[in-house]
């Protein structure tokens, strides 16, 4: 595989066959509860593409120097450190988003798509390719996040990028959309059992887009030869 379908193949994987969202179904915890509104959902989802971009390329780069029996370890201690990084770049300029997160941007170190990637390819391949695959892995990611996060919000509160200020600044509270008029809130799109339900449904939509594209897939044909075996023949 030469390096251009290498990179194409890495972002079909990271993007939509091996998403880790709604594939691998890693990191739900944070992708479940802090995705009800979108604002929300971006933030955490920058914050992960961050960590994982630089973990990748980090943990690429050091491989030949660790040992096989301590790795896990070190790429532990590598993660946490890019998400300390994160945090405190966002207690000093997003700390409204910053607070609104709360546990869920520490425990992005607890994350099984950034240890995962960082085992089974960081480890193995060049930190421009693990760079690309931590990019490609978070945009995945992100966008699985942002979707949630617009269908909660709309179903929920009616509204998009409700608090978006809290990640943008002031400016940004002019993004705010009504989308719907809502006299209540619609509680169970709001609460994490709204999400579970919002997350299966994006599932089975991935899952039947797979199915056409696979039924409109021509089909190849075989074109092993048959050989008879004269049992006779002297």
């Amino acid at each position: 595989m030469n390096r251009s379908d290498e990179y194409k193949n890495l972002a079909i994987q990271g993007l939509w066959k091996n998403n880790p969202g709604i594939v691998q179904l890693l990191g739900l915890c944070p992708l479940l509860a802090v995705t009800s509104t979108l604002t929300n959902a971006i933030g955490l989802g920058l914050a992960t593409l961050l960590v994982l971009i630089g973990s990748n390329a980090t943990v690429s780069a050091i491989r030949q120097w660790v040992p096989k029996e301590v790795r896990i370890p070190i790429f532990v201690l590598i993660i946490a450190s890019f998400v300390t990084c994160v945090q405190l770049l966002m207690n000093a300029y997003t700390f409204g988003l910053y607070q609104s997160l709360g546990i869920f941007l520490p425990l992005i170190v607890t994350n099984c798509a950034i240890i995962g990637r960082a085992e089974a390819y960081a480890s193995k391949n060049g930190v421009k390719e693990s760079a690309f695959d931590g990019l490609m892995m978070g945009l995945g990611f992100l966008a699985v996040l942002m979707i949630l996060g617009a269908a909660r919000e709309i179903l929920g509160q009616g509204t998009l990028f409700d608090g978006a200020e809290l990640l943008l600044g002031e400016w940004a509270s002019q993004l705010r959309i009504e989308v719907m008029n809502l006299d209540n809130q619609f509680l169970l799109a709001i609460l994490p059992p709204g999400a579970f339900f919002a997350m299966g449904f994006l599932i089975a939509i991935k899952n039947m887009i797979d199915d056409k594209l696979a039924e409109a897939k021509p089909e190849k044909q075989s074109n092993i030869e048959r050989v008879r075996v004269n049992f006779d023949a002297n």
